[in-house]
C-alpha cells in the first residue's frame, strides 16, 4: 500500500495565484451594451475562465501522479507561477489587445507541465499502464500548445475562437487517450482535497462579491438582500460540503480525469454565480439577461454537482432516484425565476429555496448510507 500523498504548502500558495486570476477575470465584462456585456466579452471572459482551470487542471494532476516535492519540480511550478502573473495581467477590459502575451504565456506553461512528463518517461518504461497515461498527456499538453501558439499571429485579425478549439481539444484528447486507465499512480484521496481546496479559494471570491451587499446600509430592504445573498453562499457551500465529506469515496480506484473535468466546470459556474450576483445589484444591466444568467449558472453548479455522484460510496452508487425530483424543481426554479424575474424580492427567495431545497436533499441522500 502506497503512503497516502499530502497537500504541500508551496501547492496552496500557487492556488493564491489563481485567486487574483479570478479577480482579474471579472474585469473583462464589466462593460454594459444594450443592457448587458457584449458577446465578445462575454466569450473573452468564458474562455479566459476555462483556460485558467484548465492549466491548474493539468498541473494538479501531474503533482498528484509523479510529485515528490523536488527541488526540479519547485524549479517547474515557480516557472509556472511567474508566467502565470502575465496571463493575469493579460486579462483586462480589452483582453483583445493583450491576447498575443496571454496565448505566449498559456503555451508555455502548458510546454513547461510537458516537459516534467517527458522527465517522468524514462521511470516508467516497464510500466504499460503509467505509459498510455503519460503518452496520452504528452499529445494533450503539446497538441493544446501547438494550438495556442498557432493562433498567435492571426489574432486581431479574425474572430475564430482559437483559444475555445484549444480548450476543448485538451479535454477531448485528455479523456479519449489518458483517461481510460484506472492506474492505481492516481492518489484519489489527494486529487479530491486538491480539487476541493480551489472550491474553497473560489467561495472566498464568492463572499467577496456578496460583501457588496452589506454596504447598502441597515433598512429592512439592505438587510433583506443581504441576508438572502448570504443564504445562497451559504447553501451552494453547504452542498458541496455534504458531497466531499459525507458522499465522497475517496479511496476509489480510478483515473481521476473524469473528476477533475468536472469541476473545471463546476469552478466556472461558481465564478458565474459571483459574476451574476454581481450583476443583480447594476441597475445599468437588464432584468431578463442577469436573471437568465444567474438561473443557468445554479442550474450549471448543481448538474455538475450531481455529475460527481459518480465518484460516491458503493452503498450510496444504488440510491440516486432522488434525481429525477431534484430535475422536476430544478426546472420549476428556472420557470419562477423567469416569472418573477421582475420582482426582485421575490426572485432572491426563490434563489435560496432553490438552493437551501437542494442541499437538503443532497442532505438525505448523504444519510442513507446509515439507514441502509
Amino acid at each position: 500500500m502506497t503512503e497516502e500523498k499530502k497537500v504541500e504548502y508551496l501547492e496552496l500558495i500557487y492556488d493564491l495565484i489563481f485567486v487574483y486570476i479570478i479577480g482579474r477575470n471579472n474585469s473583462l465584462i464589466q462593460d454594459v451594451e444594450n443592457g448587458f456585456i457584449s458577446g465578445s466579452a462575454f466569450l473573452a471572459y468564458a474562455l479566459c475562465s476555462l483556460a485558467v482551470i484548465q492549466i491548474w487542471n493539468y498541473t494538479t494532476f501531474y503533482i498528484n501522479l509523479y510529485g515528490r516535492n523536488s527541488k526540479r519540480e519547485h524549479i517547474f511550478l515557480f516557472v509556472n507561477m511567474y508566467l502565470l502573473y502575465f496571463i493575469g495581467e493579460g486579462i483586462r477590459r480589452h483582453w483583445y489587445g493583450y491576447h498575443g502575451r496571454f496565448h505566449l504565456a498559456w503555451a508555455l506553461i502548458l510546454i513547461n507541465i510537458g516537459i516534467q512528463y517527458l522527465i517522468e518517461m524514462r521511470h516508467h518504461r516497464g510500466e504499460p499502464a503509467a505509459m498510455q497515461t503519460i503518452k496520452g498527456l504528452l499529445i494533450a499538453l503539446f497538441g493544446e500548445a501547438a494550438i495556442v501558439l498557432g493562433a498567435i499571429p492571426f489574432l486581431g485579425k479574425t474572430e475564430f475562437p482559437f483559444a475555445g478549439i484549444a480548450i476543448l481539444y485538451g479535454i477531448v484528447a485528455t479523456r479519449l487517450l489518458a483517461g481510460k486507465s484506472k492506474t492505481s499512480q492516481v492518489d484519489f484521496n489527494h486529487l479530491s482535497e486538491r480539487a476541493m481546496l480551489y472550491v474553497v479559494f473560489t467561495f472566498g471570491e464568492m463572499i467577496i462579491a456578496v460583501a457588496a451587499y452589506f454596504e447598502e446600509g441597515v433598512d429592512l430592504s439592505s438587510i433583506y438582500f443581504a441576508t438572502m445573498s448570504f443564504g445562497i453562499v451559504a447553501g451552494l457551500f453547504l452542498s458541496y460540503e455534504v458531497l466531499y465529506n459525507k458522499i465522497l469515496d475517496r479511496d476509489r480506484e480510478t483515473s481521476g480525469m473524469s473528476y477533475m473535468m468536472i469541476h473545471i466546470f463546476l469552478i466556472f459556474s461558481m465564478n458565474n454565480i459571483t459574476t451574476s450576483l454581481e450583476f443583480m445589484r447594476n441597475p445599468d444591466i437588464s432584468i431578463l439577461p442577469k436573471t437568465a444568467f444567474l438561473t443557468a449558472s445554479f442550474l450549471l453548479y448543481f448538474i455538475c454537482m450531481f455529475a460527481l455522484l459518480s465518484f460516491a460510496k458503493a452503498e450510496l452508487e444504488q440510491c440516486k432516484r432522488f434525481l429525477i425530483p431534484v430535475a422536476g424543481i430544478s426546472a420549476a426554479f428556472a420557470v419562477l425565476m423567469l416569472v418573477f424575474r421582475e420582482q426582485m424580492y421575490i426572485n432572491i427567495l426563490i434563489s435560496v429555496l432553490y438552493v437551501f431545497i437542494v442541499f437538503l436533499a443532497v442532505y438525505y441522500f448523504s444519510r442513507r448510507e446509515v439507514r441502509e
